[in-house]
C-alpha cells in the first residue's frame, strides 16, 4: 500500500455524502423554482463543520472535493428559479430632468427616508437592511463598473417602489443612493415581477415630509420653491460642501398628475 493510500481521508464517505446531499438539495430546489434567496453561507458553514470533524491530511482528495463543490455551487447560481426571475429595473433618469438645473436649494435634500416605521438614510442604509426589514424582495443587479446598479423592487396596489444602490457610489455594501416611487393609473397587482410590500411599510416618505398624493402647493410649502418647474414636473437640486470637505449632490424629481404628486425620485451622492 502506498503512502498516499495510507493517509486518512479529509472527510469520511458518509460525511462527503452528507455535504453532497446538502448541495444537491439546493440544486433541486433551485430547479423547482422555490429558492428566493440562496443561503450559500449555510451551505458553506455545513461544509466547514464537516471539514473540522477530521484533519485535512489527504490534500489531493480535499482539492478534488473542493473543485466538485465549487462547480456545483456555480451550477446552482446558473439555474433560473421562478422567484429569482429578473425584475423590472427602476425607470431611467430623464436626461433632461436635471439638465441645466441650478442647485438653488440651500438646505440638504434626500438625507433620510422611511417606509412606514422603518427609518433609513441615504448612503448609510444597506439594501440588505431594507430587505431584512420588509422580509420580501430579491436584490437585483444590472450593468457594469460605474454604470451598474443594484435594486429592490416592490409593489402595493397602484404603487411601485424601487430602492436603488449605485454600483460605484453605493460601494460593496450596496448603500441606498436613490429611491423611486410611482403611483400608476392601473393596479400593479397584475404585474408579478416585484415582491408585494406589506401595508405597514407605507407610506414612503422623504426627509420626513414628502410623500405621494401631496398637492403641488403642499410640496412647495414643505420644500420651498423648486430649482426648476414645468407643467407636470418640478426639480429640486442641491450642491453643498460637508464638514469633512466632501461634496454632496442631492436631487428630487417630482411629477404631478392633476396637481397631485404621483411620482417622486430622490437621491444623493457624496464625492471627494
Amino acid at each position: 500500500m502506498s503512502d498516499t493510500q495510507k493517509l486518512t481521508p479529509a472527510l469520511s464517505t458518509p460525511e462527503r455524502d452528507l455535504l453532497r446531499r446538502e448541495i444537491y438539495k439546493g440544486l433541486a430546489e433551485g430547479a423547482a423554482g422555490r429558492v428566493k434567496d440562496l443561503d450559500v453561507d449555510a451551505i458553506l458553514a455545513k461544509g466547514k463543520e464537516l471539514l473540522q470533524k477530521r484533519s485535512i491530511s489527504n490534500v489531493r482528495q480535499f482539492a478534488v472535493d473542493g473543485r466538485k463543490t465549487l462547480f456545483l455551487l456555480l451550477l446552482l447560481f446558473a439555474i433560473p428559479a421562478h422567484d429569482c426571475s429578473a425584475q423590472t429595473p427602476p425607470p431611467p433618469v430623464d436626461e433632461h430632468a436635471l439638465e441645466r438645473v441650478p442647485p438653488t436649494v440651500v438646505k440638504r435634500l434626500a438625507t433620510r427616508f422611511s417606509l412606514g416605521a422603518f427609518a433609513g438614510r441615504f448612503e448609510k442604509t444597506r439594501l440588505r437592511a431594507v430587505r431584512e426589514a420588509v422580509g420580501e424582495g430579491t436584490i437585483q443587479h444590472q450593468g457594469d463598473a460605474g454604470g451598474s446598479i443594484y435594486w429592490l423592487c416592490y409593489r402595493r396596489a397602484q404603487h411601485r417602489l424601487w430602492v436603488v444602490s449605485s454600483g460605484e457610489i453605493g460601494g460593496p455594501g450596496h448603500l441606498v443612493t436613490e429611491i423611486v416611487e410611482e403611483l400608476t393609473e392601473k393596479d400593479t397587482e397584475t404585474s408579478t415581477d416585484c415582491a408585494i410590500i406589506p401595508e405597514k411599510f407605507a407610506p414612503v416618505v422623504f426627509d420626513g415630509k414628502l410623500h405621494l398624493g401631496m398637492s403641488r402647493l403642499e410640496v412647495v410649502k414643505a420644500l420651498g420653491p423648486p430649482s426648476k418647474s414645468e407643467a407636470a414636473q418640478m426639480v429640486y437640486s442641491h450642491n453643498g460642501k460637508l464638514a469633512d470637505g466632501f461634496d454632496e449632490t442631492a436631487w428630487l424629481i417630482l411629477r404631478f398628475r392633476e396637481e397631485k404628486l404621483v411620482s417622486m425620485r430622490g437621491g444623493k451622492t457624496t464625492t471627494n
